[in-house]
């Protein structure tokens, strides 16, 4: 009986300190102001809309939530604190056990490493999946993630052919009622994404294809990320506007004036 009391009492506290938790948006709020981020970074919350965007995305606490290819961990710097304690999140970067990669594939994780490392306060809850398909291409066990999440990776996929396979993984890992979250530079609708996708950008309806054909269902879109500004031709595609800027000097004041690209929003939901 003590046992029994002593087990339902540390529930009870457990319940309690979990409804008292700070919400999730203002955990965004701060965490993307952290000074575990650089100025630089902190800058493109203007263009990212990191709270909007994620609950748009319907992340909430006690879901286990994917990040495909983080790159340099924009997201991943805000996710990280914003999750841990109340959920899980998943990093899916590349596998450094793949041979014959872009050298940026072998660079980027072990930075990340590096910072994780750094800073066991923020990132020690984070746990790593190895994504470099054809060769590593599983997410992880069937239906064990609540909500992917792909920041600006669609064009790349296209690009190599691969994007199908992909959708395909992302619906076999997501939880019946499981949700897969876009953003990606937006081209204009009627493209080819064949085309497209080497300046960087896809259309919305190629994508939503793209998760049809995996069997999921488009549920929402957003124009949190909109920018009327861009106009989607630049000398060196959407690497041309910021924070990439692949023009140097040329023009920098036109393509700073302009901002970040024009990208969709969209929501995506496995069936029950």
């Amino acid at each position: 009986m003590k046992r029994l009391f002593v087990t339902v009492m540390a529930l009870l506290v457990s319940s309690a300190a979990w409804a008292d938790c700070e919400p999730l948006t203002d955990r965004v709020s701060k965490a993307m102001q952290g000074a575990h981020r650089s100025e630089s970074n902190i800058a493109r919350n203007e263009f990212r809309h990191p709270v909007e965007t994620l609950e748009f995305f319907g992340i909430e606490d006690g879901m286990t939530v994917m990040e495909i290819w983080p790159g340099g961990g924009w997201y991943t710097e805000i996710l990280a604190p914003v999750m841990r304690g109340h959920g899980k999140l998943v990093v899916a970067t590349w596998d450094a056990d793949v041979e014959g990669q872009p050298s940026y594939r072998y660079e980027l994780p072990k930075k990340m490493n590096e910072t994780f490392a750094q800073s066991p306060e923020i990132y020690d809850q984070v746990a790593f999946e190895y994504f470099s398909p054809p060769q590593s291409a599983s997410l992880g066990e069937p239906g064990s993630v609540d909500a992917i999440l792909t920041f600006r990776n669609t064009h790349g996929w296209v690009g190599a052919g691969q994007a199908k396979d992909i959708f395909n993984e992302f619906a076999r890992v997501l939880k019946p009622g499981g949700v897969l979250g876009v953003v990606q530079h937006r081209a204009a609708e009627g493209t080819d994404p064949s085309v497209t996708a080497k300046s960087g950008y896809v259309s919305e309806e190629a994508v939503k294809q793209l998760a049809a054909s995996a069997g999921l269902v488009f549920e929402a879109g957003s124009e949190i990320n909109a920018n009327p500004k861009d106009t989607r031709e630049h000398p060196k595609g959407v690497w041309t506007l910021p924070p990439g800027l692949n023009l140097g000097e040329t023009d920098r004041d036109k393509y700073l004036a302009i901002g970040e690209s024009d990208r969709m929003t969209l929501r995506f939901r496995k069936a029950q």
